[in-house]
């Protein structure tokens, strides 16, 4: 428990109204989508950026521990409470967007803006702000930058750090730094916002965020593939981007979950479909969208596709766009726990990476219902258990990893390390790279107050 004393000095510095120490709001702070619990000594609500330095100059000074959080929508843990101490919740006052610069296309914002929000404010204006994670109603922007966040336009248009231009943050010794720039170039100094984006708040705690908008496509339509097999589908989407195409999105689905989607929802989708890549293209001219769905349409037959739909309106894009948002619903017909990672491999390695990992989940008796992100190689990979199989499950996901690593892919595309895969980091990184994270970490957070052992740090 964290001392009264402590309490009442938070109190002076942000008013009784923006601190908590009471059991609701313990609980309320206590856990993310993994649905792991932590609970924390306080919460306490920053009004702006003045507040973050004098709160973690404070618990610098004293030796409390601080986890910096935005919505809570993380699926690794990155903003649990874990070694108790105080949440700094950056939801409620510092929520703002501060500036939308029209004529540079830049958006100012405060890190706990929700995505959509920012998503809908922009296109009022024509402009388009790309990143959209599966969270995109509830995710703040800074949880997104912390996780550098993914989401289904990153095959065409990148992911979160591709439109960081430059980031305010709070030090714990409660110094301001400010990193990045407004302009195009900037080759000044060390990528300090680099180093940031991703960190998970284990570095500092960011304040303001300056994010690169563009245009927003006047057309857009919808598609989807149907494959007898997820062989077919793999080598459709590598083979089709190096033909000339660029989707906005080209999500898949595998047999299993089209399974689980016919039988738990009624989802029209051929009963004997071995996968599926839906997904969108736009363009500023009609004549550009056409060429776009003329060279899917022309690979995916090519590698076997036994059937190509292009949607005529909204409602009929919802329709096809509606099996890949309800995949993760669906599959709980498999199992009353599901291990979710997000592996991530070159391109051209999908078919050999989807054959391994469902032979390892054959060996170990697990049926493992894969959807995502095939455009940017990036797959949710779902070991389904009862939850006796939980020791199971993790040295299934262990060998996962370790194969997805040897083809030269990564533990995670998008949602991070956080706790649930920080066990995991010795498969993807040498000693000497862990120990440099380590080092940058201790030139950022000499006292290890700030959001300790995420990521194994």
């Amino acid at each position: 428990m964290i001392d009264k004393k402590h309490l009442k000095a938070f109190t002076d510095m942000v008013g009784a109204e923006n601190i908590y120490d009471d059991k609701a709001h313990m609980i309320a702070y206590s856990y993310d989508a993994t649905r792991t619990r932590y609970e924390p000594d306080a919460v306490i609500f920053p009004r702006d950026e003045q507040d973050v330095s004098k709160i973690l100059k404070y618990c610098n000074d004293n030796l409390i521990i601080i986890t910096p959080r935005g919505a809570g929508s993380g699926f690794t843990g990155g903003a649990l409470p874990a070694n108790g101490g105080i949440v700094l919740a950056m939801e409620k006052h510092m929520n703002k967007i501060l500036e939308i610069d029209t004529e540079n296309m830049v958006a100012v914002v405060q890190p706990g803006v929700v995505n959509m929000d920012l998503q809908k404010h922009v296109e009022e204006l024509g402009l388009f702000y790309p990143p959209d994670p599966a969270s995109e109603e509830y995710s703040t922007l800074g949880g997104n930058v912390s996780e550098n966040a993914g989401g289904m336009r990153a095959a065409k248009y990148g992911i979160t750090k591709d439109y960081v231009m430059a980031l305010r943050a709070v030090r714990t010794n409660g110094d301001v730094i400010r990193a990045g720039k407004r302009t195009i170039k900037d080759v000044a100094g060390y990528n300090t916002a680099g180093i940031l984006i991703a960190s998970e708040g284990t570095l500092a705690v960011l304040t303001e965020l300056t994010l690169k908008l563009i245009p927003k496509p006047k057309y857009k339509k919808t598609y989807m593939g149907i494959f007898p097999s997820v062989d077919n589908a793999m080598n459709a989407v590598f083979k089709s981007l190096s033909a000339g195409a660029n989707p906005v999105a080209m999500e898949f689905l595998d047999a299993l979950v089209i399974e689980a989607l016919i039988e738990k929802l009624g989802v029209d989708l051929p009963t004997d479909a071995g996968a599926v890549l839906v997904g969108d293209v736009d363009g500023n001219v009609p004549e550009e969208v056409a060429f776009q769905l003329e060279t899917l349409e022309q690979s995916f037959k090519e590698n076997g596709a036994t059937e190509f739909r292009v949607a005529k309106d909204d409602e009929e894009a919802k329709e096809l766009w509606y099996a890949r948002r309800n995949a993760s619903q669906s599959i709980t017909i498999f199992g009353n726990k599901k291990l979710n990672e997000d592996i991530s491999v070159p391109r051209s390695m999908l078919p050999s990476a989807l054959k391994e990992i469902y032979a390892i989940g054959e060996r170990y008796g697990f049926k493992v219902p894969c959807f995502g992100h095939a455009g940017d190689g990036n797959i949710h990979v779902n070991v389904m258990i009862d939850i006796s199989q939980l020791d199971e499950g993790h040295k299934c996901i262990e060998e996962i990893f370790q194969m997805v690593v040897d083809m030269g892919g990564t533990l995670s595309g998008e949602h991070g390390i956080g706790t649930s895969k920080a066990p995991f980091m010795g498969i993807a990184f040498n000693d000497e790279e862990l120990q440099l994270f380590k080092d940058i970490k201790k030139s950022f957070d000499p006292n290890n107050i700030l959001n300790p052992g995420k990521m194994g740090l």
